[in-house]
Parts: structure tokens; sequence; C-alpha cells
């Protein structure tokens, strides 16, 4: 059912005498007393054309009322159109959304209020994104109000039209500069209209009363574009939805709906359009509140038009389920369609699993994409192409939610990577070649798994936020690449931090990772070592793997190394120290202590990260200026990063993963200590410094320390200069990178990485 809307509206039935649709199109308007509120039309088609290629499309146009004048009676719509077409042999999916040139004046009403958006720092990104008078790409602004003309049903959304001819043939054209796609096409009628839902009356996605009829068999004719290439259309198979709801005028007697107006919903659509001439549609509406289906309705139509309605059926994903990398949202590829009143029995598949749609329409995206039906109806074997959406299903409210589902796929990922018990070529990959058994050849696979593979996947099973692993893919995608295509890619920088954690833990005799034992508790310091060091060279596998031209490969390797040159670098004058420098410090003060212990940062955790953001921007083809700017913005998170954890041992961790004060304990001079020993005087300086040199472990004495840090605003202080050196960095990323969904999510994830409390 294409997308609805979340607002509550007074609702009406429709008149059960309204004649069956027909040739002539319905409308609100057939019926004065009425106001429409919703309103779209919604085609699709299947198309092989006269070269032999084969392409699947659909088209929304759609309006809402959003304001309306009891006193004069005038109400005022927003608008707007989203299509795709889908591109079956190269697995492509060309989307295009254009929504109301108010959306950014209405959003921001919406959001201030505490709307549309759960979580905090996406609302804050989303509100300043708006602010500029933008909204996220893919989404576009209409230049323009549409021209809707219900005479002679004509549509022009932004040059993209839908209307009736003389003839009784609907024509839609589509078209997009920026990909360089779009359509001309002819709809032809085969049969008439047919009434959905009860007598034509469903609910809406907020459980408000729509009217929707169909046209499930229409002969398609014209033309695609698809880059430089016209093609013309050999054969093709069309359908036509229409559906519209309202309130009535309040002279009338309105009377409100019981219950809750506003509530959450979500739905399965689907249309197919069989070999043996029949067509089906059916939906299943669900309220997510309560979490059970609220309504549902098949439609079957035979070859002569004749419907047949039915109520009990059974439409539900079966497995297969696909993940995006830019939403991270789940989507069933596999269906099952199971009506027992008709013997009908019909596997559904869908054509690929990239048929996401991101838009602010229906945040933060639904799934509409081109399947494929295969089943029997009676003692007939029948098959077909179709259409299904897949909208409201999405569990990702907050940034937590969605760096759950991050660690999730990153986990996949190094699995596929790194399996527990690998086999044949990828047993000779993970040793050296994959084309050589020579190396292999006497060795107990079991026995390398278990001395190398087990105590690695021991961490990364554990899941963390894998933060720098959706870093690399954000900035794919950020500079217009696809990270879909390099999925695989989450695994590197996890193996490689992981690499880092599980060495780390073993220079600084640490017990706890992860919320459990470390490797070299577990396993032995010698074994630690080597598995941890492994790390560092399995992420080449993914390198070795790219489809890459080898300049890019050439760079990836290069910023690859790089980072883990810098990290030792870093590591080793960490493990070192900065006691050599305290006497001194003590006795002058001075910012230099500050300075190399921000070097160390740099290092140790800001150079890594800014080379995955480069990476990423390597592997979506960003320009030279993208590349640094991503990379200057992931330096700044890495040090900011460091700052926060350095302040947070300050100030106390929650849930039990450190305890207060652990670097006291250590000894270490972090970044806040030696921001107070440039402020304090001498003789607290020395104080201080004689605390952290005796590696206090009372509680007492640690809390001393604290306070001296704290009493020249070390700590809070100290966060508050990440914030600001982040600030800094993203003014000067902004103009770099359109706006964007990837850049809403960018900027949301690095307040979310700054703001956390452990």
């Amino acid at each position: 059912m294409p997308n609805s809307t979340q607002d509550p509206i007074l609702s009406t039935k429709f008149p059960s005498d309204w004649p069956e649709a027909g040739p002539i199109d319905l409308t609100i308007h057939d019926l004065p007393h009425l106001t429409s509120t919703i309103e779209w039309w919604y085609q699709n088609a299947h198309l092989e054309t006269k070269c032999g290629r084969n392409f699947s499309l659909f088209a929304s146009f759609f309006r809402k009322m959003i304001k309306y004048d009891e006193a004069t009676g005038e109400a005022e719509y927003g608008h707007a159109i989203s299509w795709a077409i889908v591109d079956i042999e190269k697995e492509k999916y060309y989307n295009v959304s254009y929504i109301d040139r108010r959306a950014p004046e209405i959003g921001l009403e919406k959001l201030r209020k505490g709307e549309l958006v759960e979580d905090s720092r996406l609302r804050k990104a989303t509100i300043e994104m708006l602010e500029k008078g933008n909204v996220p790409y893919p989404d576009r602004l209409l230049s323009d109000d549409p021209e809707v003309n219900y005479g002679e049903l004509s549509l022009n959304f932004e040059g993209n039209t839908f209307c009736k001819n003389e003839n009784e043939e609907y024509e839609l054209h589509l078209h997009d500069d920026t990909q360089k796609v779009g359509c001309t096409l002819k709809f032809d009628p085969q049969t008439e209209a047919i009434r959905h839902g009860d007598n034509g009356v469903v609910e809406g996605r907020s459980f408000e009363d729509m009217f929707y009829y169909f046209i499930p068999k229409n002969i398609v004719t014209g033309t695609i574009t698809i880059g430089e290439d016209t093609m013309e259309v050999k054969e093709g198979l069309g359908w036509y939805d229409h559906e519209f709801g309202c309130y009535k005028d309040p002279e009338d007697g309105v009377q409100e709906r019981k219950g809750n107006l506003s509530k959450d919903a979500s739905w399965n659509w689907l249309c197919l359009q069989l070999d043996n001439g029949y067509q089906l549609s059916c939906y299943d509406l669900y309220d997510n509140i309560i979490d059970e289906k609220c309504k549902g309705f098949l439609n079957l139509i035979d070859p002569e038009g004749n419907r047949t309605q039915i109520a009990n059926f059974t439409f539900e994903p079966v497995g297969g389920m696909w993940t995006s990398m830019r939403t991270f949202a789940d989507y069933p590829l596999d269906w099952k369609l199971i009506v027992p009143e008709l013997d009908l029995d019909i596997d559904i598949k869908a054509q690929f699993g990239q048929q996401e749609f991101a838009t602010v329409i229906s945040k933060p995206a639904f799934w509409e994409g081109r399947v494929n039906g295969k089943g029997t109806f009676g003692d007939t074997k029948v098959s077909g192409p179709g259409f299904i959406e897949r909208s409201g299903f999405t569990t990702i409210e907050t940034m937590e939610d969605f760096f759950r589902v991050v660690s999730r796929e990153t986990i996949k990922s190094v699995k596929m990577i790194l399996p527990k018990n690998p086999q044949g070529e990828k047993f000779n990959e993970l040793v050296s070649k994959k084309d050589n058994s020579h190396y292999t050849e006497y060795i107990d696979s079991a026995q390398f798994s278990k001395s190398l593979i087990e105590p690695i996947r021991e961490i990364i099973d554990r899941g963390g936020k894998s933060w720098r692993s959706y870093a690399a893919l954000a900035c794919c995608d950020i500079v217009g690449g696809n990270s879909q295509v390099v999925q695989d890619w989450l695994a590197l920088p996890e193996l490689m931090h992981v690499g880092s954690l599980i060495v780390d833990d073993v220079e600084d005799k640490s017990t706890i990772r992860r919320g459990k034992e470390t490797v070299h508790l577990m396993y032995g310091e010698d074994v630690a070592i080597n598995a941890g060091t492994a790390c560092y060279f399995l992420g080449q596998i993914c390198v070795y793997h790219a489809d890459l031209d080898d300049k890019r490969k050439v760079e990836v390797y290069n910023l690859y190394f790089e980072a883990l040159r810098a990290a030792h670098s870093g590591q080793a004058l960490d493990i070192h120290g900065l006691d050599y420098m305290m006497d001194d410090i003590v006795e002058n003060g001075g910012d230099l202590l500050i300075n190399r212990s921000i070097a160390i940062h740099r290092l140790k955790s800001a150079v890594p990260a800014s080379s995955l953001a480069s990476m990423g921007a390597t592997l979506g083809g960003g320009t030279p200026e993208q590349s640094k700017g991503l990379g200057d913005y992931f330096e700044a998170l890495g040090i900011a990063f460091q700052i926060v954890d350095d302040s947070l041992n300050l100030k106390g961790f929650q849930d039990g993963l450190k305890s207060k004060g652990e670097d006291i304990t250590a000894g270490k001079v972090t970044y806040p200590v030696a921001v107070a020993m440039s402020r304090l005087e001498k003789p607290q300086r020395k104080e201080l410094w004689d605390i952290i040199k005796s590696k206090p472990e009372d509680r007492a004495t640690i809390g001393r320390a604290i306070e001296l840090i704290a009493s020249v605003d070390a700590v809070d202080g100290c966060l508050q200069e990440a914030k600001d050196m982040m600030e800094e960095a993203w003014r000067n990323l902004d103009p770099l990178v359109i706006d964007s969904m990837v850049k809403l999510n960018l900027r949301a994830f690095s307040w979310y990485v700054l703001d956390r409390q452990y």
C-alpha cells in the first residue's frame, strides 16, 4: 500500500451505495460534503524492451492536507512523489523522491514538539539540517506546488506527470537528470476498476478510513531510459492504484473514532500478475503498539475481470533476510502466500535485496521491490512478477538500537572472513594463500582454529559498538558510493581494533574486556600476543578481494598500513609514558605535557579512525577534498574520543566495565592530568604527581587526586573541549558533502560517541 500518514484525522465511512469504480476515476470531489485529507495515485509495471532487457518500476504521486480552514472550507495540501526503476539483469535500483517545498518548515514544527524522531541526537541533527532549508538526500524539494487537475486527471510533480488521455488510457512520464533515468509509458486498462478492502474501504496507516480501488491489468507501451540508452518497450504489463481518505465537514456532524488515532502501524502489501491471466492483491495492516494484525484483505481477479475477495489468507515472510548498510533495517526476501479457500499456495522471492527506498516520508525507509511468485493454484502451476511494499516494521528508533544492529552485522562480516572451522580454500587463505594448499598440507585445521581463530573470535563475538566499522561504510555512502557492495569491510576495522585490544590487555595486565575475562587470561599471553598481531594481517583479505582498480587498491593499502604504523608508534609512546617529563612539569608547569598527551592520542586512536574514514571515501569514489575532510573529521573524533575516555575514567564508569579512577591507580598521566598540571600551582602539582606515581588503591587517596584535577576544571572542562573540537571539525566538513540521510546519521553518531557515560 503506498505510503499514508501518521497524523490523526476525523473519519467517515464512505457511502456503500457508491457505484463500482469503473473507467471513470472516482475522487473525493465526487462527494461535495467531504474534503480529502490524503490521496495518492500509484502505478507499477514490468517491461521487456525490444533489445531484450527487463525492467520493473513503480511511481507514487502523493498529497496530504496540511491545513484546513473550517470557516472557508479551504484546504492546503502538501505533495510528494516517489518512484524507482529496477534494472533486473544488473540488479540496480534507481530511486527518486521529491517532497513538498514546505517540508523543512513543517518538519521543524513537528520536531520541536518532540514528534517524528525519537532519538534526541538524530532529532537535533535533523533540526540543524532543516534550519538550512534542506532535506536529506535522496529526498529533494519540489520547486513549486504541483499541478493537480481532477477534471481530466492530470498530475504534474516537478515534470513527472500522470494523466488520463481522451482514449481512457493513462500516461506516465518520469525523469531524473541526476541519475539519467526515466520513462514515457502508456497504460491501457484491460479490466474495470476493482474495489479493495471492505467494499472499497480500507484503513490507512493511522487507522483512518480510505477509499481504495485499482486496475490490475494494463497493457504498457512506450520507452524507458537508462543513461544514454532509450529503449522501446516490446511487452509490458502494468498496475494502477488510487486511494484517498477524508473527514466530514463539521456541519454534517463529525464523530471521532474511538481510541488513539495516532497509533503506529506497519503493513505488507503485495500485487502479483500471474501467467494464467489472474491478478491478485493483498495487504496486512499491523498495530505496532499492541503488536497484532488489525486488517487484511486479498482480492483475486480472473481473466474476465471478476473479483473474488478473501479475508482468510496467510501472507508472511519465511526467511532470507537482507540488511541495508545505510539504515541497518532488516527486510525479508522470501515470502509465502497461502489462500486455503482458493487452494492457492505461492512462494515469493525478491529479485534482489537492495530495493530499499530511503525517505523522510516513511522514516527511515521502506522496501518496495520487484518480486517473483511461483506456486500452485488448484492443480495448475502458476508464476509471475509483482511488487511487495513493506513499511513500518523497523525497530531502530535510537542510536543505541542502531549500533546494536551495526555490531551484529560486523560480527557477521567477521564470520565470513574468519569462520571458526575453515576448510578448503578459506583455510588456505587464512594461513597464507587461497590457491596454494602446499602450506596447509600437514596442518591440523582444528588445532589452527583453536590457537588462532578462537581467541580472536572470543572477543569479537562478545560484540562492541563497532563505530569504527560504521565509520568506513558511512564515509563510502556520504560521498555518493554504495556501502552495500563493500559490507564485508565491516570486518577490517573490527579486526584491526580487536587486535589492538588483545595486545593492550596483555601490556596493561587487564582482566576484563567487553564484560568478560581477557584473552591472555583464558589462553595465555603467548597465544594472545600472536592472535592479536594476526588480526592486523587478516584485514588484508578484505583489500585483496575488493573490486577496486589498482590505483584505489594501492591507496587503501597505504592508508591501512599508515594507520597501523601510527597506532603502534602511539602505543610505544604510551607504554613508555610521560613520567620522564614530570619533574620538569612539576617544577615549571607549561603546556608541553598537554601537547605530548594529544600527540599520543592522535597516533593511537585518531590516525586509525582518520585512515578508515579516508578508506571509506576512497571506496565510495570521493574527491581528494572529501577524503581529506572526512579524514580530518575522524581524526578530531579519535582525539575527542580519547579525551572523553580519560575524563570519564575520573568521573566513574557505569555497568561495571571499569572502576572509578582506574587510571590514577595505574599511575597514568592522562589528558585531564596534563591539563590540570598546566593550571595548578606548584604545591598542588607536586601533590598530584606524588599521588599518581604512588599508584594508590585506596579510595580516599584516589578521591583527593580527582579533587585536585577537578578544582581547575580539568574534568568537565576536558569533556567540553572534546565537544568543541568536534564542532569545529564538523564546520569544516559540512560544506564538502551534500546533506543526506547518511550525513544525518554521521552527525548524530559523533554526539553519540562523545555523549556516552561509561
